[in-house]
């Protein structure tokens, strides 16, 4: 039996219920038990979401403290006691509050899965769980799984700068051996200094140096939103997506990139880094 246990004062959103719903059907199964405990403010909110998907709510006592938390724990636990067991426990909350049960639960060999808005998940819970799904935000939804992708796979399509160079070589591979000849004559009769080379090549660095220094936090985050999840992408796959938006030079390097912002990006291991993880920001209490 799978167990979907809602707390509506976090989880708070037609959109987003309505979103788990079908990815939670569509990867794991019927949920035949379906709970949203909250206020009944919020759950007069959800009410069309709660009626469409025939979601029992269960109306918090009205105190001057919050007791949602507690009332669905105490229902996750009770569950957890019957025979046969749940095979899984489904938290629509990115509440860190719920990690104890979560472990708990684990303990006793049920799946455990959050459903979490992006912006609300806690990072110090993704770990307790078997299985995180973020809701909202699909842009960054799609950006994630492309990240995921494997590398090999990302590296097949080349950004479009990358495409006309190709085609460059390989259109001036097919010239002729004569116009060759004709280009090597010409470039002898108007031979150009070492320092005008190098001050050629360094005028052609600075912009792209330039750029890399204007380049913030959250000017990553945008151009690769899957990292706001706080969990490890491939770096070469980050790499590229900057390259992309143009936010990283064709020899731009991302680990000094990254290195610049040591408070706010972590990459293991720490000599040949393949991986990058976004720290994500500590949660206001």
């Amino acid at each position: 039996m799978n167990i979907f246990l809602i707390d509506a004062d976090n989880l708070n959103s037609g959109a987003w219920i309505d979103e788990a719903f079908r990815v939670l059907e569509e990867s794991e199964g019927p949920m035949p038990v379906r709970r949203a405990y909250g206020s009944a403010e919020n759950l007069k909110s959800l009410a069309e979401v709660l009626r469409v998907w025939s979601v029992r709510p269960f109306v918090n006592l009205s105190l001057t403290k919050n007791t949602t938390d507690i009332a669905l724990a105490v229902d996750a636990m009770e569950f957890a006691c019957q025979t046969p067991m749940p095979r899984m426990i489904v938290i629509g909350s990115g509440d860190a509050d719920f990690v104890p049960l979560v472990v708990r639960l684990r303990e006793r060999g049920i799946r455990m899965v959050c459903v979490s808005e992006r912006g609300k998940m806690g990072r110090e819970a993704v770990s307790a769980y078997d299985r995180v799904i973020l809701v909202g935000q699909e842009q960054a939804l799609h950006g994630a799984q492309l990240l995921a992708a494997p590398a090999p796979a990302l590296a097949l399509v080349l950004p479009a700068t990358a495409r006309k160079t190709a085609t460059k070589k390989s259109s001036a591979a097919k010239a002729p051996a004569k116009k060759a000849a004709v280009k090597t004559t010409a470039a002898k009769k108007l031979p150009a200094s070492k320092a005008a080379v190098k001050k050629a090549s360094s005028a052609a660095a600075k912009p792209a140096a330039d750029k890399m220094k204007n380049v913030d936090v959250k000017a990553i985050l945008k151009a690769v939103p899957a990292l706001q999840t706080g969990q490890p992408l491939a770096i070469n796959a980050v790499a590229k997506a900057l390259h992309d938006d143009k936010l990283l030079g064709k020899s731009a390097s991302s680990t000094k990139l990254f290195k610049k912002f040591p408070q706010h990006f972590e990459m293991l291991p720490s000599e040949k880094p393949n991986t990058v993880q976004y720290i994500l920001p500590p949660e206001k209490p």
